[in-house]
């Protein structure tokens, strides 16, 4: 199984048509959203090609593929839209002998964990960067941004298949080193 972890979107149609071929290229099974699908949000700027029409219509077309958190920037308004749920804070999934901890991270983050057991992920959007780092007993991951990357890093998403995490451009499908 292959699973593609995103966040971030801010309805980007042009990211989100990386995304969808991100999805096609990687043949992933499934694809963790974090949140921040549709609201550019009022302290970012208006990512490219924002059409959160045209963002909906795509995500739809994956919705029996997708597992959704719900955003600092994502609203009751949006899931009347989207064809499948969003609006959960966190979600917990066991795969390839991981355990997920998956949140968007503007509750609990790497600053302010859930209390996890020894060896488990937490994995969180939100501050658009993308992150491997081990602490204390959890690792903390973080796809970075499909839409609105920080501090010069690719627009990304992370795969987990056989047990192993790696961070991709969206765009070129290029692996690279996440920040530690």
């Amino acid at each position: 199984m292959k699973i593609l972890i995103a966040s971030d979107l801010h309805g980007s149609a042009r990211y989100c048509r990386a995304l969808v071929d991100a999805v096609q290229r990687e043949q992933a099974d499934r694809v963790v959203l974090l949140g921040d699908l549709l609201y550019h949000g009022p302290r970012n700027p208006l990512p490219e090609e924002y059409d959160t029409q045209a963002v909906t219509a795509m995500l739809n077309e994956l919705a029996d593929r997708l597992l959704c958190v719900r955003g600092n920037c994502d609203s009751e308004v949006d899931q009347m839209v989207l064809r499948f749920p969003m609006l959960a804070d966190y979600a917990f999934l066991s795969a390839e002998g991981v355990d997920l901890y998956l949140t968007h991270g503007h509750l609990q983050g790497p600053d302010s964990p859930p209390p996890l057991r020894p060896g488990e992920c937490l994995v969180c959007g939100h501050t658009h960067l993308p992150v491997l780092r081990k602490q204390k007993h959890l690792t903390y991951l973080n796809p970075g941004s499909l839409a609105l990357p920080k501090e010069g890093t690719p627009h990304s998403y992370l795969t987990l298949e056989d047990g192993v995490f790696t961070w991709r451009d969206v765009v070129t499908g290029e692996a690279f080193e996440p920040l530690h």
